[in-house]
């Protein structure tokens, strides 16, 4: 199994990316790309080329769900796994995000100093492991 190196986040918070962006890179080790926008994650993910999106939900012009439709009508980059990272966790959301193709979901707020390990887990049960 390929391992999980390169993350693509996608906020529009600033200081949730930044607390992300520690967590991950930081602790976790990652390489990761921070983007503000579902326009700038489209941009730049096919130069970047992430292991795993990780994508908020809501967020101005192009939400997650729209952002993650965007992604799969690319082919170069509609094989990349995405997780959603969301306050709306009921579990009837939660199926519904992984109707429209999610690997998974995350619970915001999230413990910074467990995110890396969430992410590697879910690695983990998406090349079924």
């Amino acid at each position: 199994m390929s391992e999980l190196r390169r993350i693509m986040y996608v906020e529009d918070e600033p200081d949730i990316r930044a607390v992300a962006e520690l967590a991950l890179s930081a602790v976790g080790g990652f390489e990761v790309q921070l983007c503000e926008s579902g326009e700038q994650a489209l941009a730049s993910a096919e130069a970047f080329q992430p292991d795993l999106i990780l994508l908020d939900v809501m967020m101005p012009r192009l939400d997650g769900p729209e952002t993650l439709q965007a992604l799969r009508e690319n082919p170069a980059l509609a094989g990349i796994p995405v997780a959603f990272m969301t306050a709306k966790v009921q579990p009837s959301e939660v199926e519904g995000y992984k109707a429209l193709g999610a690997i998974d979901v995350i619970a915001k707020p999230f413990d910074p100093m467990t995110l890396s390990d969430t992410m590697r887990e879910i690695w983990r049960r998406h090349k079924g492991e």
